[in-house]
């Protein structure tokens, strides 16, 4: 059988074959609580710089800095330490070591060239232990680059499917907490099951990490791939240059720093054009990265490495972008990467003079400001223009004006959206004929679902007298011609305009199809914690939709976002907003709290705007091609576990004809969309595959009885894994598909297996792949349906002293019974506490006791024994917690408040407010939160958000005495 020594083996292989010597890890001379490898970080310093190969004891002076740095770091400001070492090593690097102590930079590593590289020490080792000999945790694998640990590597077992790369990439996350010192040094990290292979950065959300495939291959799913992807990305050459110019410390709106890392394709696509541009030909290129997989950092790691490239002699870097301002999601995606010597270009003016004044550094400016421009600017050939979404202003002579401008310039294109063959501008100012499909670079719809970079979207047809097509409007504008007497002349003059606006404008539509969207948004969106868009006709229909949208779901739950030029009659002046007071309009619409629920547009925010909470739009505009791929694409970003797809609901017809909407060069568009309607159409074979591991079985039994026998079923983790898997693709088509009235006959087996689900998976909540937490619509669908079992603590086993155990099992015919009942109620009790360390750990521990016992280690006796021991201590455990009692006081002392406090403004039933409040104090409380100041901080925090921002209650009088009793009872 192929184990997880086996893969750590197989991979250590292929590394050291890429460059890296292998050195086992109580070889390398490091002390106890030693990160680097001091001894080694010592011969490098000396190696890379002539004036401490002349004074040793220098290195001494920078390794203290250095020690100082990853030492002091705590798992809070991991990422601030991480920065701070980066800023060490290329930028902050210079030292009073030169002649009469003048300040001179120091050399960590050979950058750049191959013979510069080349004096670079490449270590790869395993089994790393940190604190050393302390019984400290245990890396997997560890990459050493002059002595700095930059890569760690945790790999799980090939053979069982319900554990994957999740739970390697998990043990990165726990380590980072427990050990953060491992990771000041860090360039990346990866994790792997011997099937996919995915990497993060620190602190990465776990469903950000991503894959790494070259251009020729993307195959995922054996051992082959994974040594491919492994061969392809741990070599010297690209850890460092991944470190020193593709990764980037960003500040988001709320001051946190976090760390970003490039994708594949990101790498892939700045890489050629930096290669571009050294080569100095040919001086264009087209690249096309779907919307939504990370255009705007591509072209910040391609600016910062252009920047970076000695041999370019400082070039100036241009960003284009094609909106009239400059507030997309792109230049905010610059300001916030901390990058230097960056500037903008608002007027032309400002664009005269940065070029005038041969300024070398990155500018940001407008494509229509080349338009307001004559003449050559500036003749220099290390000039490098990015032109973001290429296509779509390339009519007209823009281009021939930034190429009269910088007649000696590169120009790169950019588009997430692919380019129609018939658009012949935008090949002629971009495509190099070197290319021969038109692209440098292309990263497709389905290379981005399947990376997870974006979303897959569904599409949602609505109500046949909601549905505008071409036929009905002809039919109901022959109607209104005919009924006021025009000729066939005056038809044709006013046809478009008329006929489309007299449907689009008609107060019974507009009403019904409002309606559609709240009972809609209610229903299937809400109550996943998501928002959506509202695409209108034109600005007076966004006026009309907000009316109407305000009676159904009230006037916070809305609001405009529009162009209000040109607005003489002062129609529109309401939704007048400056620059910053739209952008904390739509920072108000991201948060995942506030009452913001939908955002009314025509126009604007369909191309640059980045909402990862956005999943439905409702689609009430004629759009095709490029502006409508865009604009779905609104809803296609990724946001946390829950989210599955983006949503399009359908009002004008547009999807009646995908291929045809859609009609691109590539054929593959229409992966980008499911239907549902052909999800209903396989939902019922989905549902047939999970409920055949239970022929026999009979689902009407309850209690203990009808839950062993299904367990029976799945014997071993082999029937367990191939169920998880069967089940989780059923869960996400009904997700999908919930709360459609389509379930109702499933929704009976739907439970039945769900529960089945619970009661197998992994004890350990941390879960894996197949055994990921369940959706949002199934776990409100199982809270309302399926009673919890109770913890049992009558059964007699328990009682019986261990010696006695042996005669139990051979004289009592039920103690097969007896063990399986003692080990789900064991699985209860886990699963009641899973945010409690103690209990993740019985988990883990439970979870290993199984597969022993499967694989024939452990008696059925011994079994039982040990799951006795399990059973004390959690009884142990619970204990130990505050008692259910107590928290019940607090529920029936807050319920007595907010009684006593209600009244005609009160928002909504008591009981919701006190279960809202019970629900979240319960989560971030923890043993003796009243006596720390983070404890007391949290439940602050928490008790605001129900009391102040969710439900608006601002009497100081009422959150004290809330807070009163949560610390007395909690």
């Amino acid at each position: 059988m192929f184990a997880e020594s086996d893969l750590e083996k197989m991979l250590i292989e292929t590394i050291s074959k890429n460059g890296w010597r292998y050195i086992p890890a109580e070889e390398l001379p490091r002390a106890h609580s030693d990160v680097m490898v001091e001894s080694m970080v010592r011969d490098a310093l000396i190696r890379l710089n002539p004036e401490i190969a002349a004074k040793p004891d220098y290195a001494d002076d920078v390794i203290y800095k250095l020690r100082t740095v990853i030492l002091t770091v705590q798992p809070h400001n991991l990422v601030t330490q991480n920065e701070q070492f980066k800023k060490l090593i290329f930028e902050e690097n210079s030292y009073p070591f030169g002649e009469n102590g003048r300040m001179i930079p120091i050399r960590f590593f050979g950058t750049g060239t191959k013979d510069s590289l080349e004096q670079n020490d490449y270590v790869v080792t395993n089994q790393w232990v940190f604190p050393k000999d302390d019984g400290g945790k245990r890396l997997d694998i560890v990459l050493l680059i002059n002595g700095f640990p930059v890569a760690i590597g945790e790999l799980k077992t090939p053979t069982r499917n319900a554990v994957t790369w999740l739970d390697g990439a998990g043990d990165v996350a726990a380590y980072e907490k427990s050990i953060p010192q491992m990771f000041v040094t860090n360039v990346l990290n990866f994790a792997t099951e011997g099937k996919l292979f995915r990497f993060g950065s620190v602190n990465m959300p776990i469903n950000l990490w991503g894959p790494w495939h070259t251009p020729d291959n993307k195959k995922e799913g054996t051992l082959a791939d994974v040594n491919r992807s492994v061969s392809a990305m741990l070599k010297p050459e690209i850890v460092m240059d991944i470190f020193q110019f593709f990764t980037l410390f960003a500040t988001d709106k709320k001051f946190r720093k976090y760390k970003v890392i490039c994708r594949y394709q990101q790498f892939e696509g700045a890489n050629l054009i930096v290669e571009r541009v050294k080569a100095g030909y040919p001086k264009k290129g087209l690249i096309w990265h779907f919307q939504g997989s990370g255009k705007s950092l591509l072209m910040v790691f391609a600016a910062q490495k252009l920047r970076m490239t000695p041999e370019l002699k400082n070039p100036t870097v241009v960003i284009v972008d094609d909106r009239i301002d400059l507030e997309t999601q792109m230049t905010a995606t610059f300001n916030a990467s901390d990058i230097p010597n960056l500037q903008s270009a608002t007027s032309k003016e400002e664009l005269i003079a940065f070029f005038k004044g041969d300024m070398r550094k990155i500018l940001i400016t407008t494509i229509f400001k080349f338009g307001e421009v004559d003449g050559v600017l500036n003749p220099r050939d290390n000039i490098i223009l990015m032109v973001d979404e290429a296509h779509r202003t390339q009519e007209g002579n823009l281009g021939e004006k930034m190429r009269t401008a910088l007649p000696n310039a590169f120009f790169f294109g950019l588009t997430g959206t692919p380019i129609n063959r018939t658009d012949k501008n935008t090949f002629l100012t971009f495509g190099a004929t070197e290319d021969k499909s038109g692209y440098m670079s292309r990263y497709s719809f389905s290379d981005s679902i399947r990376d997870n970079a974006t979303l897959p979207l569904h599409f949602e047809a609505v109500p046949v007298e909601l549905h505008v097509n071409q036929e009905v409007i002809s039919q109901k504008f022959e109607e209104m011609a005919d009924s006021i007497g025009l000729t066939i002349r005056e038809k044709s003059d006013v046809t478009y305009r008329v006929n489309i606006e007299a449907i689009m404008k008609s107060p019974e539509r507009i009403r019904k199809v409002c309606e559609h969207i709240a009972k809609h948004y209610k229903e299937k969106i809400e109550p996943n914690g998501f928002k959506g868009q509202v695409v209108c006709y034109d600005r007076e229909c966004c006026l009309l939709y907000k009316k109407e949208l305000d009676s159904l779901l009230g006037e916070e739950a809305t609001n405009i976002v529009m162009d209000t030029n040109n607005d003489k009659e002062g129609r529109y002046k309401d939704y007048r907003r400056d620059r910053d007071s739209e952008g904390r309009l739509l920072d108000y619409f991201r948060e995942p709290n506030s009452p913001l629920k939908l955002v009314i547009v025509t126009s604007k925010l369909l191309t640059g705007f980045d909402a990862p909470i956005l999943q439905v739009m409702y689609l009430d505009k004629p759009m095709k091609d490029h502006t409508l791929l865009q604009a779905i694409c609104r809803t296609n970003r990724v946001y946390g576990q829950d989210k599955s797809h983006g949503l399009i609901v359908d009002y004008i017809g547009i999807f009646d004809n995908v291929a045809k909407a859609l009609d691109f060069d590539e054929k593959n568009v229409q992966q980008v969309i499911t239907n549902i309607a052909e999800l209903k159409k396989q939902f019922p074979a989905l549902m047939g595959k999970c409920l055949t591991f239970f022929h026999g079985v009979d689902r009407t039994i309850e209690g203990w009885e009808g839950l062993m026998a299904a367990q029976e079923a799945l014997p071993t983790n082999k029937e367990k894994d191939a169920f998880g898997a069967d089940y989780r693709i059923l869960n996400r088509a009904w997700e999908a598909l919930s709360p459609d009235h389509f379930l109702t006959p499933y929704k009976f087996d739907y439970l039945w297996l769900t529960r089945v689900y619970e009661s197998v998976k992994p004890a350990d909540p941390r879960g894996g792949l197949i055994w990921a937490a369940l959706g949002a619509k199934t776990i409100e669908l199982v809270h309302q349906n399926i009673t919890v079992e109770t913890v049992r603590e009558d059964l007699e086993i328990l009682k019986l002293d261990a010696d006695m155990i042996d005669d139990f099992f051979e004289h009592n015919k039920d103690a097969k019974k007896k063990t399986k009942e003692l080990e789900i109620n064991l699985v209860a009790k886990i699963r009641k506490h899973g945010g409690d360390k103690r209990f993740i750990k019985l988990g883990e521990r439970l979870e290993e006791l199984r597969e022993k016992h499967e694989q024939g280690l452990v008696t059925s006796i011994e079994f039982l024994k040990l799951l006795l021991v399990l059973a004390k201590e959690a009884a142990q455990a619970e204990r130990e917690m505050v008692p259910e009692e107590e928290m019940d006081k607090g529920i029936a002392a807050l319920t007595e408040l907010f009684n006593s406090v209600k009244n005609d403004n009160t928002p909504i039933i008591v009981e919701r407010i006190v279960n809202d409040i019970d629900a979240i104090v319960k989560i971030v409380r923890f043993p003796g939160w009243q006596n720390t100041t983070a404890g007391r901080q949290e439940v602050t925090k928490a008790l605001r958000s129900v009391i102040w921002i969710k439900y608006k209650i601002k009497d100081k009088d009422v959150f004290d005495k809330a807070y009163k009793y949560i610390e007395m009872y909690y």
